[in-house]
């Protein structure tokens, strides 16, 4: 009985062990998951990345996909997961009311800019994170909320990376702070066409149109909202997705006379899908860009 017992402590202290960084916060809107380095140095600072999910989708399925969770104590931040809310339509699908395009499409109010912030204020006030070190990731209707929320609360986002989103089609001023911006894009992308298009003929399949524009005018628009010169120049190419043989990606970079703490970048996945199949190395690349990405 002696061993028995012993073995499930073991049992039950490995899986603790497991879980041990899994935590969660309640702004107003139900419980959010949180993950944060299981043994973080006191007089060390942290980073705070918001993974934010695509229509349709939940926080933790974006994070079973992508597994940024798993990173956390390699590279040292907090990694927080929200979900937007369902809509009013029998499908009940899970959305963030990002922009005129993307994805209400049952006419809600809610003001999901306001709620992420209060979710990146409640973890600066309870984790040792640099303020200077606050980041976006975001998929589809989460990369169009990323650049809301970059756009609304300039002062407080480091930089952000959309995958298979866009920027909005509203004509206005630069925000009052420059911001790093990454798009990540497919080529072969059937729902959020990588040249631009509308959410009518993709998304909702019908009433009105609701234009995008493509990866490229997304990055281009915010490189002007960063003082850089449209004059792009490439990278090194990538390898971001396992479905395509070889480095795949193709790297556009607009750095020239950006404001300190700007700049624009885009990765072209030729011939990659709305969802691509990750590479081993997705997640880390996403993260070391952001974390070479700072507030000045």
């Amino acid at each position: 009985m002696v061993r028995i017992a012993l073995l499930v402590t073991a049992v039950c202290f490995v899986l603790m062990c497991s879980v041990t960084g899994a935590q969660t916060i309640d702004v107003g809107r139900g419980e959010v998951q949180v993950r944060v380095p299981s043994n973080p140095e006191s007089d060390t600072t942290l980073g705070l990345v918001v993974l934010l999910h695509g229509y349709s989708h939940t926080g933790q399925l974006r994070e079973s996909e992508w597994k940024f969770g798993a990173l956390v104590d390699r590279y040292g931040f907090v990694l927080a997961y929200p979900d937007g809310t369902r809509e009013a339509s029998d499908d009940q699908n899970q959305f963030w009311n990002a922009s005129d395009a993307c994805c209400n499409f049952s006419g809600s109010t809610v003001d999901d800019s306001a709620y992420v912030r209060a979710i990146i204020d409640r973890l600066l006030s309870e984790y040792n994170i640099d303020p200077k070190r606050v980041y976006l990731i975001g998929h589809s209707n989460g990369g169009f909320m990323s650049y809301r929320l970059a756009y609304e609360h300039s002062e407080t986002i480091a930089a952000f990376v959309s995958v298979a989103g866009a920027a909005s089609t509203q004509a206005r001023p630069a925000p009052p702070n420059p911001v790093h911006v990454l798009q990540i894009h497919g080529t072969a992308d059937t729902v959020i066409d990588y040249a631009g298009g509308d959410i009518r003929s993709n998304l909702s399949g019908s009433g009105e149109r609701r234009p995008y524009p493509g990866a490229l005018a997304s990055a281009e628009r915010w490189a002007v909202y960063n003082g850089c010169a449209v004059d792009a120049s490439a990278g090194e190419k990538r390898d971001l997705v396992r479905s395509v043989d070889g480095d795949e990606t193709t790297v556009t970079r607009y750095t020239k006379n950006c404001k300190d703490g700007g700049s624009s970048e885009v990765w072209s996945i030729v011939g990659g899908a709305h969802t691509p199949q990750i590479s081993p190395t997705f997640s880390e690349q996403i993260v070391e860009w952001m974390f070479a990405h700072s507030k000045p």
